[in-house]
């Protein structure tokens, strides 16, 4: 693909039109930066598939191009995709020490560490990448380090909000820096590139200490064992539980591995300071387990969390039961409702108390509301407005913030490519994009053969049926049928469809029988056609041949 390459052009191939699975890219003369590489969840759409990365096939083709990535902040849905992805990037990184310090955790996990260039950047630091001008400009967020990323290119200059709120009382982080806004809104901004998920929020900003506030009440108004689940990198929110079990004279026991790894990276760079040191799965007996705080992952209803296997009670260490609270002090990412109510479902089933948003203020958003978007708006005031990070719900409520503030917004989707300059803003062209899904220890496409034929089992179920022939193709004893899912094993219809495939079988041309690849492919058509009779389905048909 030849294009022209004195410009400036925006690319999202993650995260636009979508919750989590950030990955963007801009292009200047010739060269790509991108900024955040993250995962996203799949949701109840797709049960086949759990977690999702970015389709890197665009970038991948022009990574002798690629200079660096730009990392905004430490949440999985930023950073989690990096080291599925790295073979198709293999360029430097530039982050936060925070950043740094979860990255290089996952780095060396999956054996790559050595392999990556990590560059230390400080919080408000200029420097350049290329032609590339970036500036952090620290914003408050959920999780330390927060930065937006300001681009200053020939052809105008950019606003990469990242994830960001106004919060005159953080946890942890600094206070956004509005003169900072108010300063790069005087310089002139040609586009605010800004995050939307949390813009059709039309209430008084939230922040994270009265949070802390009210868990402070209200774990120490509980009797009995309580259990928070939250958001593994939510820094400010594990922070503020630990801080009102401390008020509460209790210790804190954090199940879940995520977890463990958050908190090593939090104290190697001096956060969590006033809080006592956690306790595990390992030494949790040390204390009074009648009188803990725990902190448990799972606050979504992933499958494989810690919170899922408690609630069906198959965790090798921990049981919730009747007198025990679980507080969700979390947001339910759109998709996953189900998942969660099944979670809470069983909880209150074993006789847990579960507390939510709904009952207690125990979440405020990390991300911006209507009123503070339209605050950003007013000081960067931008030529355009490009929402990014949310659904199209929130894509456009977010052109509507933009067209009050006498900004154009341009609403894109994953795969377009805008240029930025010379001239108006415009699309004018597409990239290849999509979903994978992490399997294992591979990457499939969540439109290919593998996860196809996976939809197919989970909804039509799988047969599999094996019969012995001679070489005149007549059948030496009953066919084999295995459909697990589809029938009871001492169904009586089950041995119909035996039967009635046997007979079908023995009735086909003598010059099909004695070919194995047209037995095969005729006994495939039978099967399917009796069992879309009797079934109404359409299963998948496996069929094997032994001839002797």
């Amino acid at each position: 693909m030849n294009e022209q390459v004195n410009d400036f052009a925006f690319l999202p191939l993650g995260g636009t039109g979508e919750i989590g699975m950030n990955f963007n890219l801009y292009r200047l003369n010739g060269k790509w930066l991108a900024i955040d590489c993250g995962i996203g969840f799949s949701g109840n759409d797709m049960p086949e598939a759990d977690i999702l990365v970015p389709d890197p096939e665009f970038i991948a083709r022009h990574k002798k191009d690629l200079l660096a990535l730009v990392i905004t902040h430490a949440h999985e849905d930023h950073i989690g995709a990096v080291t599925y992805l790295w073979q198709d990037l293999e360029c430097p990184i530039y982050a936060t020490k925070f950043a740094a310090s979860i990255l290089r955790r996952k780095l060396y996990e999956a054996g790559m560490l050595e392999d990556v260039t990590i560059h230390l950047i400080n919080m408000s630091d200029r420097f350049n990448i290329g032609e590339f001008d970036l500036e952090f400009i620290p914003v408050t967020h959920s999780i330390p380090e927060a930065q937006s990323v300001f681009i200053r290119t020939p052809y105008g200059n950019v606003l990469h909000t990242g994830d960001w709120k106004l919060d005159p009382e953080p946890v942890i982080g600094d206070v956004t820096n509005l003169e900072k806004f108010a300063e790069l809104g005087r310089e002139g901004v040609l586009a605010m590139v800004c995050d939307s998920t949390n813009v059709i929020v039309k209430r008084k900003p939230e922040s994270e200490s009265q949070v802390r506030r009210s868990l402070v009440d209200l774990i120490a108004s509980i009797k009995g064992r309580v259990a928070v689940t939250c958001f593994a990198s939510n820094v400010s929110r594990v922070e503020s539980i630990a801080f009102a079990a401390k008020q509460a004279n209790r210790p804190v026991v954090i199940i879940g591995r995520s977890l463990k790894n958050l908190e090593i990276a939090a104290r190697e760079n001096g956060y969590l300071a006033d809080i006592p040191p956690f306790y595990t799965e390992q030494n949790m007996n040390d204390v009074d387990l009648d009188h803990v705080v725990f902190i448990v992952t799972g606050s979504q209803g992933e499958e494989r969390s810690a919170l899922t296997r408690i609630s069906f009670d198959v965790h090798q260490h921990i049981s919730f039961g009747t007198g025990d609270t679980v507080i969700y002090s979390s947001r339910t990412i759109p998709g996953n409702e189900l998942a969660i109510m099944r979670v809470q479902d069983n909880l209150a089933r074993r006789g847990a108390r579960v507390i939510t948003s709904r009952d207690h203020f125990v979440h405020a958003s990390g991300h911006a509301s209507y009123e503070e978007v339209c605050e950003l708006y007013k000081l960067v005031k931008p030529t355009y407005g490009i929402p990014v990070h949310g659904e199209w719900i929130h894509l456009n409520a977010q052109a509507n913030v933009a067209k009050e503030h006498n900004a154009e917004p341009i609403l894109l989707e994953d795969g377009d490519i805008l240029r930025l300059g010379p001239g108006k803003p415009q699309i004018v062209a597409g990239a290849p994009c999509g979903r994978l899904v992490i399997d294992g220890n591979r990457l499939l496409s969540v439109d290919g053969d593998v996860l196809s034929a996976r939809r197919r089992m989970l909804y039509n179920g799988v047969v599999v049926a094996s019969f012995a022939v001679n070489m005149n193709g007549d059948l030496l004893s009953d066919p084999n049928i295995s459909a697990p899912g589809l029938f009871d094993q001492h169904d009586e219809e089950f041995d119909d469809v035996i039967d009635e495939f046997g007979e079908m079988l023995e009735c086909l041309p003598h010059k099909v029988r004695v070919n194995d690849e047209e037995l095969v492919d005729n006994a495939k058509m039978i099967l399917r056609r009796i069992l879309g009779r009797r079934l109404k389905k359409k299963p998948m048909v496996d069929i094997h041949l032994l001839r002797l």
